[in-house]
């Protein structure tokens, strides 16, 4: 596609979400850490009815090892992959405690040494609690990047590295929550809203 209507459609995203925040809730990077990780094949707003109850009674990697992996998995169920989740924060939590003195690590491939950490994890991590420029590659990201033709790609990297590319590095950060609020609000995966959509003249997948 044209360089030049990707450009466009970056323009209309950013007038349109400029300002957008990340609708986790946290207090702090380790508390960000742990949203991000239960945030898995789950919706935000459902992992801040979780934290809700988990932060209050552990917020440090300390904290969630003396409440143990059998009673956050418990607290963590509404979230889904409970186990699996629950084994990577105390995991997590360990090595933290082990290795960096109980602080959540600055560096992207620090991060990716913790247990169910990933490049999606890492990158907001890294964006939103160190202010560091990155593009994190969730499911409305990915699909935006592909159905606008901003970044094609088949695989999360792929579509990330394409960004990179397309997007001003100053922007990256701000781009991340564009795509994902308009992949909420307005480009959902199934029936978007093409209609009420500021990009329904330029964009290629656009329905009439």
């Amino acid at each position: 596609m044209d360089e030049k209507i990707k450009l466009e459609e970056l323009k209309i995203l950013e007038e349109t979400y400029r300002g957008a925040l990340p609708q986790l809730k946290f207090n702090s990077v380790f508390e960000l850490l742990i949203a991000v990780i239960l945030s898995a094949q789950c919706t935000d707003k459902r992992v801040n009815q979780v934290t809700q109850i988990l932060f209050p009674l552990a917020d440090t990697p300390e904290k969630i090892l003396q409440l143990g992996e059998s009673k956050l998995e418990e607290i963590i169920k509404p979230c889904g992959l409970s186990r699996s989740k629950a084994k990577h924060i105390i995991d997590s939590s360990k090595i933290l405690l082990e290795n960096y003195g109980g602080e959540v690590p600055s560096d992207f491939d620090e991060l990716l040494k913790l247990p169910g950490v990933g490049r999606k994890t890492a990158n907001v991590v890294t964006s939103v609690a160190f202010k560091n420029p990155a593009i994190a590659v969730d499911t409305h990201v990915f699909r935006l990047a592909n159905r606008m033709k901003l970044a094609e790609g088949k695989t999360p990297l792929e579509v990330e590295l394409g960004l990179q590319k397309i997007i001003p590095r100053e922007n990256w950060s701000s781009a991340h929550h564009w795509l994902i609020w308009h992949g909420r609000e307005i480009c959902k995966a199934r029936n978007p809203k093409c209609k009420d959509c500021p990009l329904s003249k330029i964009c290629p997948s656009a329905t009439a």
